[in-house]
């Protein structure tokens, strides 16, 4: 079960249903929406199209609008495109007019009174180069750096100055308001500078009926990477944006600060999304290149909680294959990370709230008992994207009885959310999160899992329970001696209850026991079965072979699993403990 999320943006080349339906079948957990491009009308037929799809399939696909943020951009030439040369002069205006051979207008009318003589100008994420050489009223005279040619609409990069350009425009606040009528899961909020930004995000988002949207900022510059913790502390989640982020900083520290910033992410528990030309060569080719490979691998080894496809998938030649790629990367790394020594290792540790420690506790208790999955009823998904922070090495299964949080608990690391009932008794709650996690194959017959919560269940951040638990009537695997079955009530043996056992212990009981001791192995002839933690060769499983009864021995935790008074099933043929009579 892959646990690094995938999220593919949509467009052109997705616009069918079989393609859309066969790229959600190979492993597409998030739609992105880029609205830098294309109209309402066209972003709307590709949302019902995945609403419409993720009801078929009953999928968690989450849907995530990306905005076009304060961005400067080039407006339009008169022939579409100029060619640009060395030494040139070229303007760029603050008013409308139509772009030449002399210069283009931009969309920022106010980009005069930002720059100075000698600023750099970066334009087409930073294949043409300007250097400021004067400002002459509203035109902004340039010398051009290096050749090329500049079509209509190019991005504007001034590394290192801060513009003052309005954080939402007008076309930002109409997509927000797009997203919140449409409901959408998230919003990745672009060239977030600072936590003003965010905050005049989110007033907007709540006063519009938007409060249940969790904002994704998007990392794109030098500013934001400088305020990146308490951009972090503020967002719901980050975007690592490489293409912007790589114009305005040297390219030679993007590696770096891609890991520091995924490490600083996973400290504080929240998502984080490693963006852009991941595999940009399967726009047009079948097949990634192998620095292509190794660069999604390495983002999964650094910590990454989702990896994330642009143009591959919106407008490439073959987004589902794509798709598939990226997944059988991702498998195949998750395969060679030892999630548990990580666990072990990691200075992330839980803090003082109940939900942390609780939730740090039941990856400990997962990775102690080699548990196959940990099951977390969840509300509003806090549990679960607190367990998905501590990155256990079993699956995390989050149940939840609300549409929104079981689609956005699908950007979570590690998490695999399922739709159900709302049930107001806790064991029918427990019972119910574990035959739909059984319906749905993730978990089988026999298999340990550990369950966590929060009840009474109507209040949300009240985890306070953990428990574990054997799926279906098998309590229990372990190895067997014999053939033989038998039943009884369970007596187990621990430390600190052995003389209370020996006084209660009754004909046909089954033992359980840790290690053999001689007045144990005297309750052999009285016991219908033996469960012991040792080896075959222990005294406990010579006396039970000699005797003719079931025995079975390295049962690993069985004192800690198997509870005293419970009526089982012995079956030392197929190496199990079942509850009742078989």
């Amino acid at each position: 079960m892959r646990k690094t999320k995938i999220i593919c943006t949509l467009g052109p080349s997705t616009d069918t249903k079989e393609i859309l339906k066969d790229m959600m079948l190979s492993g597409m957990n998030v739609a992105r929406m880029n609205f830098s491009h294309d109209v309402h009308k066209t972003h709307k037929k590709r949302v019902d199209l995945v609403k419409e799809l993720r009801e078929e399939l009953n999928l968690p696909v989450a849907l995530l609008l990306d905005t076009r943020g304060p961005e400067i951009r080039t407006k339009d030439y008169k022939n579409g495109s100029v060619d640009l040369k060395d030494g040139d002069l070229f303007s760029i205006r603050c008013y409308d007019s139509i772009g030449d051979e002399n210069g283009v207008s931009v969309n920022y009318e106010d980009l005069y009174k930002d720059l100075h003589k000698n600023d750099r100008v970066l334009i087409d994420d930073g294949l043409i180069e300007l250097e400021v050489k004067n400002i002459e009223d509203k035109d902004i005279i340039c010398k051009v750096l290096n050749s090329g040619t500049l079509s209509n609409k190019k991005s504007v990069n001034i590394p290192g100055i801060r513009i003052k350009l309005p954080y939402m425009s007008d076309k930002d606040k109409e997509d927000i308001l797009f997203a919140i009528k449409n409901d959408f899961d998230f919003i990745a909020a672009s060239f977030i500078r600072d936590i003003s930004d965010l905050k005049c995000l989110r007033e907007f988002m709540d006063s519009n009926g938007g409060s249940k949207i969790k904002i994704i900022s998007k990392v794109e510059s030098k500013e934001g990477v400088d305020n990146i913790k308490d951009i972090i502390r503020l967002s719901d989640g980050i975007m690592i944006a490489r293409g912007d982020m790589g114009v305005e900083i040297h390219f030679e520290e993007l590696p770096v600060l891609q890991k520091q910033i995924i490490r600083l992410c996973n400290r504080s528990g929240k998502p984080v999304i490693t963006a852009t030309q991941m595999l940009d060569s399967m726009i047009k080719n079948p097949r990634p290149t192998r620095a292509e490979t190794s660069d999604v691998a390495n983002a999964i080894f650094d910590g990454t909680s989702a990896i994330m496809l642009s143009a591959e998938t919106s407008v490439g030649k073959y987004p589902v294959d794509v798709v598939k790629t990226m997944s059988k990367i991702a498998l195949n790394t998750e395969q060679n990370i030892n999630y548990e020594k990580r666990f072990r290792e990691q200075d992330i540790k839980a803090t003082s709230t109940i939900t942390s420690a609780i939730s740090y506790s039941t990856c400990s208790t997962a990775h102690n008992l080699g548990a196959n999955a940990i099951i977390t009823v969840t509300k509003s998904g806090t549990t679960a994207r607190m367990i998905s922070k501590f990155r256990p090495a079993c699956p995390i299964v989050a149940p939840t009885i609300l549409k929104k949080i079981f689609y956005q608990l699908s950007l979570s690391w590690g998490v695999t959310p399922i739709f159900t009932k709302e049930k107001s008794d806790t064991d029918a709650i427990l019972k119910q999160a574990v035959d739909k996690t059984l319906e749905l194959g993730k978990v089988k017959d026999g298999d340990l899992v550990v369950l966590t919560g929060g009840f009474p269940s109507k209040m949300s951040g009240t985890t306070n329970m953990l428990k574990v638990h054997i799926v279906g009537n098998v309590l229990m695997k372990a190895k067997g001696l014999n053939n033989k079955v038998a039943s009884g009530n369970l007596y187990v043996v621990k430390d600190d209850n052995e003389d209370e056992i020996l006084e209660g212990f009754t004909r046909g009981g089954v033992l359980v026991v840790s290690k053999s001791t001689l007045k144990l192995v005297s309750l052999l002839r009285e016991a219908s079965a033996v469960i012991t933690e040792e080896d075959s060769q222990s005294n406990m499983a010579i006396g039970a072979i000699a005797l003719g009864i079931p025995v079975l021995y390295d049962a690993s935790d069985a004192t800690e699993i198997l509870r005293s008074g419970t009526l089982v099933t012995v079956d030392a043929k197929r190496g199990e403990v079942i509850k009742g009579i078989g």
